[in-house]
């Protein structure tokens, strides 16, 4: 699988947060997850980090399953439509945009006790 983010590295400027997430939640939801192919599509919000000189206001996450499937997601109106509408935000943010594409392996889960014991050690 595949994942491309969109990473606003920086801050919503003073006083628009409340009208940054509304123009996410009223213009760009619905386009992020009609984009073709997408499998998933999640936001990310930093609530802490160990960098304090390094803040990420937003990073959107669209999970394709091939690298084809985004070459036809990022060739469609959707995403003409998408940046169109994203537009605005760039108003109300200090900082910079940028994109990047992971290759992404998914890790199965162990079943059972998910915290594990202390190994004894023989003496």
């Amino acid at each position: 699988m595949f994942v491309r983010c969109a990473f606003f590295q920086g801050h919503v400027k003073p006083g628009l947060q409340a009208a940054f997430d509304a123009h996410i939640a009223e213009h760009l939801h619905a386009l992020w997850t009609r984009f073709p192919h997408v499998q998933e599509a999640r936001l990310l919000r930093e609530v802490e980090s160990d960098r304090p000189d390094t803040h990420f206001a937003l990073i959107i996450m669209l999970r394709f399953p091939s690298r084809e499937a985004i070459a036809e997601a990022l060739d469609s109106d959707v995403r003409y439509a998408s940046r169109e509408a994203s537009k605005p935000l760039f108003d109300m943010f200090d900082g910079h945009v940028f994109h990047t594409v992971f290759a992404a392996e998914a890790l199965p889960l162990p079943e059972g006790e998910l915290v594990p014991r202390p190994v004894e050690c023989e003496q």
